[in-house]
């Protein structure tokens, strides 16, 4: 129905979600027929910890669900940015017993499945590709952690553990949820006292957006920061309509091409958008991605897609289980201080919006946008400035060169460290870990270290590539404040002294080492014999058919030697070209 019809689009009853308390602590209670479902939400994530001691919340997760084993009705637990959840569903008593039981775990962690439980962490860590974009847009804290490994878990100590539970699953830190023709009978859970947290702070790594960066992965990512509006949830719908469009249906480059839209629940919401691409297409992915972009941003949206992705919204606002399946976010809208909207609200906001409101939602994405490219593209073309990879100083300190006599030094200073190196135009490219901003050292028994900054550089400290002494590496570990230490098992190579010792950039990839004489020479050279060869070629090829003399199997033979003797000189030339054009 249109909106500009005059007519109400409320026919049907809209679902109801209630307010109350259970055992002191606030729920929020659905009607629903069938199975109950419940959950509890608490205000804690990945975001309220240090890179150090990144893992601490999943890790309370998983012992707080030990002793639950194997049951006939189904539960589980989620850790996120900011919010950690159980929720099970079950009959009656299932869900009493199921919650009881989480709390009672969550007052006394079981301990003696502290190492078991660590393991299951990490093979479940391995499987796990965490996203580039929250590290570069919000660094190594806060809401960047969810881009790391959970490096802290190895560490921690059972009373680590106790600690972080006794702060953050309590009862003034949760909420909880139900659905189900009424609260279940003998309901009360039991947590310690304490207080709210609050949302965990907002970082920025980004000295300015909109931004980019490359990344090895062969698709086009983006995510902006909008405010949390039910127009933006719509133009996440109408952008995604758009890509598919663009980039499947008219340009065949991508097979897929998807957006997500996500609150933050502080007043903003996180829009992601996607489009993947084979190697031959990503130039054509990229192009036609930011023509998607600055179509939308220039107002061209229209009514019908705006009513399609609308429709999809309300029907999913009048559904039978809309209020079920709302619980959990309206569980996190209130541990964030924000009441939920109710069902009424939502609807009048949806059909109040325009094609006008999406405009603003467009310009307003522009504005704090951040782009993931393929390795070796840039954005710089379409007004998206480059996400720093390198520091703007170097400390004063020790200098130490590398072995590899490459121009790269290491320096310990009495700050930071940083790592140099020579750029292309002759200057000097640093990255800088201060001490006071740093997030993590990583420290192996072989002597190597990695600190990584708040702001997500790192440098490698090697004393093998660098001759770094023993009286300055103590010095090093003496400076680096002790909560930031992570110590690591041994690991299965270390460092070579041929390996690149140029700085070391945002998502801790190496920075291309600069190109040597050698090198430029050998460039040189292969660039003579190939071109030379490149002309016999197209030489044979193009006239060696005339000759009376030269059968068509001779000629096609010759073409073909000379075609490939050019492709073997060619390409060492590319290789140098590729790993140094970037120094």
């Amino acid at each position: 129905m249109n909106p500009q019809d005059g007519q109400s689009h409320f026919t049907a009853a809209a679902p109801t979600i209630h307010l109350t308390e259970v055992a002191g602590i606030p729920t929020l209670f659905a009607p629903a027929p069938g199975q109950t479902r419940a959950g509890l939400v608490f205000r804690v994530g990945t975001a309220d910890e240090t890179l150090a001691r990144s893992g601490v919340t999943h890790l309370v997760e998983h012992l707080a669900l030990f002793r639950h084993g194997l049951a006939d009705y189904h539960y589980n637990g989620a850790t996120k940015a900011a919010f950690t959840h159980f929720h099970v569903e079950g009959a009656e008593h299932e869900i009493v017993a199921y919650l009881h039981g989480v709390c009672a775990s969550l007052a006394d962690l079981p301990m003696e499945r502290l190492e078991t439980e660590k393991e299951i962490l990490r093979t479940e860590e391995s499987r796990r590709e965490p996203g580039q974009l929250p590290l570069w847009r919000y660094g190594a804290q806060g809401y960047g952690l969810v881009s790391y490994p959970e490096w802290g878990v190895r560490g921690l100590r059972p009373e680590d553990v106790r600690q972080w539970a006794q702060t953050w699953f309590t009862a003034g830190n949760v909420v909880l949820w139900i659905a189900g023709e009424h609260i279940p009978a003998g309901l009360a859970p039991k947590l310690p006292q304490g207080h709210r947290h609050p949302l965990p702070a907002v970082t920025s790594a980004l000295p300015a957006t909109p931004a980019h960066f490359s990344d090895g992965q062969g698709g086009v990512l983006l995510d902006a920061v909008v405010t949390d509006t039910t127009a933006a949830r719509l133009y996440a719908g109408v952008l995604e309509r758009e890509l598919s469009r663009a980039l499947r249906q008219e340009g065949g480059y991508s097979y897929t091409a998807a957006t997500d839209y996500t609150s933050r629940r502080d007043g903003h919401g996180l829009l992601t958008a996607f489009a993947d691409a084979l190697p031959a297409k990503q130039d054509a992915v990229l192009g036609g991605f930011v023509d998607v972009l600055a179509a939308l941003q220039a107002g061209h949206i229209e009514q019908a897609g705006l009513d399609a992705v609308r429709a999809r919204a309300d029907a999913g606002l009048t559904a039978a289980d809309a209020a079920v399946r709302r619980l959990p976010g309206a569980a996190e809208d209130l541990l964030a201080g924000r009441m939920p909207s109710s069902f009424d609200e939502l609807r009048h906001e949806l059909w109040s919006v325009t094609p006008r409101h999406l405009h603003a939602v467009a310009l307003e994405a522009a504005g704090t946008a951040l782009l993931q490219v393929p390795a070796g593209h840039s954005a710089d073309w379409a007004g998206y400035a480059e996400a720093p990879t390198r520091s703007t100083y170097a400390v004063t300190g020790r200098r130490f060169e590398a072995v590899t006599k490459d121009g790269s030094a290491l320096v310990v200073g009495d700050d930071g460290v940083s790592v140099t190196a020579r750029g292309r135009d002759g200057g000097d490219l640093a990255v800088t870990v201060p001490y006071r901003a740093c997030a993590a050292v990583l420290s192996w028994p072989d002597g190597g270290r990695r600190l990584i900054g708040t702001d997500g550089l790192a440098v490698a400290v090697e004393p093998g590539l660098y001759g770094v002494d023993a009286h300055t590496m103590a010095m090093l570990d003496a400076a680096v404040p002790p909560h930031a230490r992570v110590e690591l098992p041994p690991r299965q190579s270390t460092p070579r002294a041929d390996a690149p010792t140029a700085p070391v950039a945002q998502g801790g990839g190496t920075a291309p080492a600069r190109r040597t004489g050698g090198q430029t020479a050998g460039l040189v050279v292969l660039g003579l014999f190939g071109a030379l060869f490149a002309f016999c070629a197209l030489a044979v090829t193009v006239f060696g058919g005339s000759d009376p003399e030269t059968s068509t199997g001779e000629w096609i033979g010759l073409s073909g030697f000379l075609w490939a003797v050019t492709g073997l000189l060619v390409w060492p030339a590319v290789r140098i070209v590729r790993r140094t054009r970037r120094a």
